[in-house]
């Protein structure tokens, strides 16, 4: 049978359904009915409506999510689908959308990939067979597969980090802040600079950040050098990697884009390995101002992003679709921030 991993966060500290609606009626000293009226926000004085309250903030009593179902049609979670768990800008996003969701008593199931497209596939699948009010996808790529899935989906999606035409997305401008950043990079004279990027195939740290880098060393007149390019995972690993062999074919690199802050680490430690200076020999930026950025020496110039901010919109746009069934095809382009540390003089 295959296995699926999820998380659910609970914004209720650890409360459980100790006692049933009827026992709530007596400590009350109304009738169920009475009860069943102001949990579905029906009319009750408001004498017995504060008196129901207490008795139900005294108990900690959690009306039945089947019950709710029922009821109101909706479960009241919302599933989330992430590439990782372990990524400082996807936790801060749902920081975001687990606040704005919170607030209107909603619940998130985290449901991650590990960065495996195929089970982006088979999580819209069972999250949608498994009674979520919506998705809300925290994408990498979009295959046939994907948008086909997407189009025969029955509740609300929004999509976070990557735009698709047709659907409400929430992203980064992640071409202008490559281009910005870039000139950042090169702006002290530089005449090599190298490239380590992501898989081309996402559209935002991939292709995006690619083009941005590429109109950037263009206006500064550099030719392109297809020989000081290099595609790395997202992790410092494979920064130190891939910087090592970008170096063992040019060593006159004398500046140096990263994708993210983690490969832009993983490139320094190499280079100080190879007696570098940083920034004096050699300009290197990273993307995501992490909090790796801001200790590592020196500290790293990198893009902040609003990730958390993210979030909350995307909440805000899937609880309108869910609560008053909104069609509007919401795009949102976030704006960004150069952080100049260390790393670029």
């Amino acid at each position: 049978m295959q296995k699926y991993f999820f998380v659910l966060i609970l914004n209720l500290e650890g409360s459980v359904e100790k006692i049933n609606i009827n026992e709530i009626a007596k400590l009350a000293g109304v009738s169920r009915a009475t009860v069943s009226r102001y949990l579905n926000n029906g009319y009750v004085s408001e004498e017995k409506r504060n008196i129901i309250a207490k008795v139900i903030e005294d108990t900690g009593y959690i009306p039945s999510a089947q019950a709710r179902i029922l009821r109101t049609k909706k479960s009241k979670l919302i599933g989330v689908i992430i590439p990782k768990l372990d990524s400082q800008s996807i936790s801060r996003e749902i920081l975001g959308i687990n606040e704005a969701l919170s607030k209107e008593g909603y619940q998130i199931i985290l449901a991650d990939t590990f960065n495996n497209e195929h089970k982006e596939l088979e999580y819209l699948k069972v999250l949608q067979n498994n009674q979520v009010d919506g998705i809300i996808l925290i994408a990498t790529v979009f295959t046939k597969q994907h948008k086909k899935l997407l189009r025969e989906l029955s509740i609300p999606v929004v999509i976070v980090g990557q735009y698709l035409k047709g659907y409400s997305c929430i992203y980064n401008d992640d071409y202008n802040a490559a281009k910005d950043i870039t000139k950042e990079l090169i702006k002290d004279n530089r005449k090599n600079p190298g490239y380590i990027g992501v898989n081309l195939d996402d559209e935002s740290a991939g292709s995006g950040r690619y083009n941005g880098y590429i109109d950037a060393i263009k206006e500064y007149g550099i030719d392109i050098n297809k020989n000081n390019m290099k595609i790395a995972k997202f992790n410092m690993e494979d920064g130190y990697l891939k910087t090592k062999e970008l170096f063992l074919e040019n060593p006159n690199i004398d500046a140096l884009f990263c994708a993210t802050d983690n490969i832009a680490v993983g490139a320094m430690q190499y280079l100080k390995e190879c007696g570098k200076k940083i920034p004096e020999d050699i300009s290197i930026v990273g993307f995501g101002h992490t909090n790796i950025s801001k200790v590592v020496e020196p500290k790293l110039t990198t893009v902040h992003f609003h990730y958390k901010t993210s979030g909350i919109e995307a909440a805000n746009i899937i609880m309108n679709m869910i609560e008053n069934g909104d069609k509007i095809i919401r795009d949102i382009k976030m704006g960004y921030e150069i952080i100049v540390q260390e790393s670029t003089n």
